[in-house]
């Protein structure tokens, strides 16, 4: 191995270390100083054998630089080696491939979120007449009315959300690609995003806010024209600003990786609270479980992390496993039943109802709750063979 050409890699400072990846792959590594500067060797043409030489100059130690580049075949950083190009996989498409870094480049500004707090504003101070109650929902007595406004209004909210996520990280560079997925017993829209770890902190966080901006924005306006309505288009939007909202308490269950996850993953300075997370909890429940049956014990995996990073991923553990034990209780007693329920009456209704108008909203029910759950299927049945 005489010569290795590299991918175009962005980089930035992380303490001590250095975060190193590929905004088109969304892979990055962290590198200490030393992987860095063997990287920037590299990165100049330089044969490897005259980087480990190099680098035995400046530090004093022998590394293992052939060792270094298969990691970095292994990550698909490497091009070429020896003038022939790499056999990799291509990068997946990005979503709304069309829209470039500079046509949403504005989203960055710091007026941006400034206008959104002045609009958020200027709306508690209008006190619209949309009351925060289920009973704003029902704003029709035909149910596949209600359902219909809810899945359209939800859907194009989610997508619009998601949007949100996916241009600002196009804004830095990164491609980004929606698709769909679960969380628990959620069905759900996500962007993957993961070359926004190479941009600046700013620019992570704006990213990861992005969504609920966006949520908070569209609630404004939909409760600012309900103000000025009547009838039922001010039913409708009250209805739309209430839909707008309630996806919100959602992004405080961190322990299902929402918006706030990375939030608070950023803030708290972790590589991944989730993955370190669950392997801390899966530790402590085996250790339960061993000094019971008198076993030996497996070293704590939360050892091998930085002091910052270790408390963060114990105290995360715990709502990482609370968290995730309500919520499935909470569809196992009450959603599940639920769905059951209006489920089985759409059924009757629509067998039996008392006119033709009664049996094809039942219809209606029935066809949309059994699409939504057959989707839900079929999108968790993907990431299970995908993982």
């Amino acid at each position: 191995m005489n010569h290795v050409r590299l991918h175009p890699l962005d980089s930035r400072p992380d303490g001590d270390e250095w975060i190193v990846g590929r905004r088109a792959t969304g892979r990055f590594v962290a590198l200490p100083e030393v992987g860095k500067q063997a990287l920037d060797l590299l990165a100049q043409g330089l044969p490897p054998a005259e980087v480990g030489a190099r680098l035995r100059a400046r530090t004093g130690d022998d590394i293992d630089v052939p060792d270094f580049v298969e990691a970095l075949l292994g990550l698909g950083f490497v091009a070429e080696v020896d003038g022939r190009a790499v056999d990799q996989e291509p990068p997946p498409p990005p979503s709304l491939a069309g829209i470039r870094p500079s046509h949403v480049r504005w989203l960055l500004s710091p007026a941006v979120p400034v206008a959104v707090l002045a609009l958020i504003a200027v709306t508690l101070l209008s006190r619209p007449p949309v009351p925060l109650d289920y009973r704003t929902l029902l704003w029709s007595a035909h149910g596949s009315a209600v359902i219909a406004l809810g899945a359209g209004v939800g859907w194009s909210l989610l997508l619009l959300h998601e949007c949100a996520h996916l241009l600002t990280a196009r804004a830095t560079g990164v491609a980004g690609r929606i698709r769909l997925g679960t969380r628990l017993q959620f069905l759900v829209m996500q962007t993957d995003i993961s070359g926004i770890e190479l941009a600046p902190r700013r620019h992570r966080l704006t990213a990861y806010l992005a969504g609920i901006a966006t949520n908070l924005t569209v609630a404004c306006l939909a409760a600012l024209a309900a103000g000025a309505s009547t009838g039922t288009p001010r039913r409708v939007l009250a209805a739309v600003t209430l839909l707008a909202l309630l996806p919100l308490p959602f992004q405080l269950m961190v322990f299902m990786r929402t918006d706030l996850y990375f939030v608070l993953q950023d803030l708290t300075g972790c590589r991944d609270l989730f993955g370190d997370g669950v392997a801390f909890a899966r530790y402590r429940a085996r250790r339960l479980l061993r000094r019971r049956g008198g076993r030996s014990e497996e070293p704590d995996p939360s050892l091998q992390l930085p002091a910052h990073e270790r408390r963060a991923v114990r105290v995360y553990s715990v709502v990482l496993v609370v968290g995730t034990t309500l919520c499935l209780a909470f569809f196992a007693a009450v959603t599940l039943p639920a769905d059951i329920t209006l489920f089985a009456r759409a059924l009757v209704k629509a067998a039996s109802g008392p006119s033709v108008g009664d049996r094809l909203d039942g219809v209606a029910v029935v066809l949309t709750l059994g699409g939504l759950h057959a989707l839900w299927l079929r999108t968790w049945w993907r990431g299970r063979r995908r993982s």
